[in-house]
């Protein structure tokens, strides 16, 4: 394997998480409350919400399972410098990806407690953005 491909394949995991933290930043904190900010109606902003945590899930799903595939050095049972001090935030980050999207969200969406879910999702989510940042920074570090 040529040295640039090597180096390459050693930042994936980097990439996976700063895709991973950037993304939950984004949208959690500038692109969800600009709607609410400049949508005419709390509704119409909900709805619009709704899709991009959703899309936000699926990035969560993909860069948290590159990661997952990521951590175990190729050939061997050892997983990588990172991953070990990882690896539980990418699962817990995962799980809390998934809680929001088909626990917390459709109870939002019903309007059911929305005082509740609203403030438990918004919990889970802040959560799920401190294990991102945790993985960023043991990626970052090796």
């Amino acid at each position: 394997m040529s040295d640039a491909l090597a180096a390459m394949q050693a930042r994936l995991p980097m990439l996976a998480a700063a895709l991973w933290w950037g993304s939950l930043s984004a949208i959690g904190f500038v692109a969800v409350p600009l709607l609410f900010t400049h949508l005419p109606t709390p509704a119409m902003a909900g709805n619009v919400a709704a899709r991009l945590f959703e899309a936000q899930t699926y990035i969560s799903i993909a860069c948290g399972a590159l990661l997952l595939v990521l951590s175990k050095r190729r050939h061997a049972e050892m997983p990588e410098q990172w991953a070990r001090a990882a690896m539980v935030f990418v699962i817990a980050g995962l799980l809390l990806a998934l809680l929001v999207q088909y626990g917390v969200a459709p109870r939002i969406i019903a309007r059911q407690n929305l005082r509740l879910w609203h403030g438990a999702g918004s919990a889970m989510y802040v959560l799920q953005w401190l294990c991102a940042l945790r993985v960023l920074w043991c990626t970052a570090r090796t």
